[in-house]
């Protein structure tokens, strides 16, 4: 960190059918983002295979492809990390866990340290997202993690729906809070309610303002399948004002971000000391 100026790596991949060429794929991108001045650098969700919950009911088959963490996978982003001294955010890796399996995305510090995981909290089930029959929901509540380049939390994918969890994180101190990603539009599937992507840049847009903090997508990109992932990778600023904006391929975005921006649109608009928690009772009630 330069001050409070901190620079971003978003890798944003298409994924191949072999989880080894994507992972070495992946660690490659790393030296290069590093090699460009990246400080913290983060993956897509589930960067080492394809996105397998497009289809129903495939649990066993893709349980195959899961592994612990730590694990060899892990391993490899901890060395990465240290080798090219930045802080990682591991986009997201298929847990196995006794016989449970989740979505979790490692943190690492510098030094190639493991700070801790974030398992996916929110699990969507619709056509061609079937994540339900393939992830357990997180157990482990929302993650920040303190580093060299400022305080940061994990959250993936559906997460970036839910005003709840970009607000817990910020008010759990979170400076930057980054999206690992897989979404696209499906083929055969109207956007009938409007443009999905447009819809999904400005829904983190309002929880960057709404909260006073960086907000950075990193997305996949490519067809797989049914599935025509946009890319569209995207850093705003504290104030919904956007920094950086890929396009649909392969592509590393770097970004320069300045924290102590966040921390002034948090104190000049009052957006937590305002805050009135005694009326906000409805937010956590379960639906009916």
């Amino acid at each position: 960190m330069r001050g409070n100026k901190v620079t971003l790596g978003l890798l944003q991949m298409g994924m191949e059918e072999s989880p080894k060429k994507n992972l070495q794929r992946a660690l490659g991108m790393v030296e290069k983002a590093a090699g460009r001045g990246a400080q913290i650098v983060c993956l897509p969700e589930l960067f080492t295979t394809r996105y397998f919950a497009q289809e129903s009911n495939g649990r066993e088959e893709a349980k195959k492809s899961a592994e612990p963490l730590p694990g060899p996978a892990s391993q490899a982003l901890s060395e990465a990390a240290a080798k090219n001294k930045v802080v990682l955010v591991g986009g997201s890796i298929y847990e196995k866990k006794g016989a449970a399996l989740y979505n979790t995305s490692p943190v690492f510090d510098g030094k190639g340290k493991m700070l801790g995981i974030y398992r996916k909290v929110h699990i969507p089930h619709d056509e061609s997202f079937f994540e339900q029959d393939y992830f357990d929901p997180g157990n482990l509540g929302f993650q920040v993690f303190s580093t060299a380049c400022g305080r940061i939390a994990p959250l993936i994918c559906y997460d970036q729906w839910f005003p709840e969890a970009a607000r817990s994180v910020a008010l759990m101190g979170a400076q930057l809070a980054f999206y690992p990603t897989a979404i696209g539009t499906v083929k055969g599937v109207e956007q009938a309610e409007g443009n999905w992507q447009a819809a999904w840049e400005n829904v983190m847009r309002g929880h960057a303002i709404a909260n006073g903090m960086i907000v950075a997508a990193v997305n996949r990109c490519g067809t797989e399948g049914s599935m025509d992932f946009w890319g569209g990778s995207f850093v705003v600023d504290a104030f919904g004002k956007t920094i950086a904006r890929a396009g649909n391929r392969e592509e590393m975005l770097i970004a320069q971000v300045d924290l102590a921006h966040g921390e002034s649109v948090k104190e000049g608009w009052g957006f937590f000391r305002n805050r009135r928690p005694d009326q906000y009772g409805k937010i956590t009630e379960a639906k009916k």
